[in-house]
């Protein structure tokens, strides 16, 4: 089992950045494909950025690419999404997520373990 959990939500200003940082435990993540999610209410999950398990590959979905970037740490068993330009359109609750195969999936069913979310609100 992997438990994870997110840190480093908030409330920030339109134009600002964030960065949040997602602590896995249990066991190493370091052969599973990493993602990070976002809900808002009334929405279904929607995939944001996902990292393979060696950090060469990156994904993005089109409304973040550019202003998002995915790291991990395989050493330190962490998942980072660094935020900049935030949009009120990017308020929602953050979650991040360990797939067991694959190398970027970006289905929420390809996940195996979640995190409970951090929230993320951006004022205009």
């Amino acid at each position: 089992q992997v438990q994870l959990v997110e840190s480093g939500g908030g409330l920030v200003q339109a134009g600002g950045s964030l960065r949040l940082s997602c602590a896995a435990s249990g066991r190493t993540i370091s052969s599973y494909p990493m993602g990070w999610f976002r809900r808002t209410p009334g929405k279904e999950r929607e995939f944001v950025a996902a990292i393979s398990p060696r950090g060469d590959m990156t994904q993005y979905s089109h409304s973040v690419k550019s202003r998002f970037t995915i790291f991990r740490d395989n050493a330190k068993n962490t998942v980072d999404l660094q935020m900049n330009s935030l949009k009120p359109e990017d308020t929602a609750v953050y979650s991040c997520a360990a797939s067991h195969g694959g190398l970027i999936p970006i289905q929420p069913w390809e996940y195996n373990y979640w995190g409970q979310g951090t929230q993320v609100t951006v004022s205009s």
